[in-house]
């Protein structure tokens, strides 16, 4: 059998729940794995507050691959990786983001530095929709704003492009699915994630090949 390519993804909630039709499409074709839980604790007991095998924000991110590096190295070729919907919640209290701009792009270069001094390449996914009407009345303890997700997705568009990252427009392929694909405030019904899952693996799949 020839060797495949291995795949580690790291993300929160949106990625653990297209994960299964992800392995399930990258079958033959990737080895995949990724974030797992080490504390116990499991990310479906509650999708807004990462835990688990939930990524978190981009500072979360950052965190478990340096301890990785340092610790444990991961053994994949390409890490998929998805951050910036936790970074831009808004504390409707005070009114300041929970990562603001200029660290997203700080973490972000820096996760660049540890996907790199792990011989890894780096897969981006664009970060995906808000609707803010609907996200907003749905979520009281936390807002976020589809302005902001235009601005991190820049931000990081920039920082991706410097790197030389591969990156996969999740965003382009949600935006016509909304609202009617949403289950809750930020997060989509089953037919959708079979749709995430199987765009995300082609896209892989091509770029891998055109390498």
């Amino acid at each position: 059998m020839p060797h495949l390519p291995r795949v580690f993804v790291l993300g929160a909630s949106l990625t653990i729940q297209f994960g299964p039709f992800l392995e399930k499409e990258l079958a033959g074709r990737f080895h995949y794995d990724r974030k797992r839980a080490t504390d116990g604790k499991r990310a479906e007991d509650d999708l807004d507050f990462p835990q688990g095998e939930s990524g978190g924000d981009s500072g979360m991110c950052l965190s478990y691959l340096r301890h990785r590096r340092l610790k444990d190295p991961i053994p994949a070729d390409v890490l998929l990786l998805s951050c910036g919907l936790h970074d831009i919640k808004i504390d409707p209290k005070i009114g300041t983001k929970q990562v603001s701009a200029d660290q997203f792009k700080l973490n972000l270069e820096q996760i660049v530095d540890e996907v790199t001094a792990m011989k890894m390449e780096l897969a981006w996914l664009r970060i995906t929709p808000v609707v803010d009407a609907i996200h907003n009345a749905r979520s009281t303890s936390f807002h976020r704003f589809a302005i902001d997700v235009d601005h991190y997705n820049q931000i990081a568009d920039e920082v991706m492009h410097n790197a030389g990252a591969h990156v996969i427009d999740l965003h382009a392929l949600c935006a016509p699915l909304v609202p009617d694909a949403l289950v809750d405030h930020i997060h989509y019904n089953e037919s959708t994630r079979k749709k995430q899952a199987k765009s995300i693996a082609d896209d892989l799949t091509t770029w891998w090949g055109s390498r």
